[in-house]
């Protein structure tokens, strides 16, 4: 049976069931809202606190960022333990965070860890893996500093052989960005 407004008891149950849906899920969303700026907000914070050169509050702002993946933050914390700003200096760690931004396609962290492999520091040396990474990010980098770093990595290519030339660009031809999960 339907009422003047044209709706009948299907009808209206159905209403109620989407208003109620609806509070729900404003609900769920206003739970959610804050936790999103948060994430930003705490970048942001970090990177602020990095430009002051306080890098004991940046590096407490990127380290839940890049155990979360955030591939900025992995690559700012890289840079920290590699200089030893704000934390301990540690060639492993820094080698670990700029693998981690790197596979997911940094080219400033292909860079650093690039030059980690060319100097053997916390990771052992390997020059074709230093090219591979060298090359990637040379390749993938703005115009304005993709040069200086096609230098860097033709300079590390001159200590090369043939046959470490090519599987290096093989290596690097290979290569598939994996974001983190």
């Amino acid at each position: 049976m339907k009422s003047l407004d044209g709706c009948d008891v299907g009808c209206r149950r159905q209403a109620g069931f989407l208003r109620r849906a609806g509070w729900a899920l404003a609900a769920v969303a206003l739970l959610l809202l804050p936790a999103i700026p948060a994430h930003a907000q705490s970048f942001g914070q970090g990177i602020s606190a990095f430009q002051r050169q306080d890098y004991v509050t940046a590096s407490r702002s990127f380290i839940p960022l890049a155990e979360r993946g955030n591939v900025a933050a992995q690559s700012y914390l890289g840079f920290l333990f590699e200089t030893g700003r704000g934390v301990p200096q540690n060639y492993t760690e820094a080698a670990m965070w700029y693998r981690r931004a790197a596979e997911q396609g940094d080219p400033r962290a292909q860079y650093s860890l690039g030059l980690l492999y060319d100097r053997g520091f916390g990771v052992p040396q390997d020059i074709v893996e230093a090219s591979k990474w060298l090359n990637l990010s040379a390749a993938a980098s703005p115009p304005r500093v993709r040069e200086a770093r096609a230098r860097i990595r033709d300079a590390v290519t001159t200590k090369m052989t043939r046959g470490e030339i090519a599987q290096a660009r093989l290596r690097a031809l290979e290569w598939a960005p994996s974001r983190e999960r």
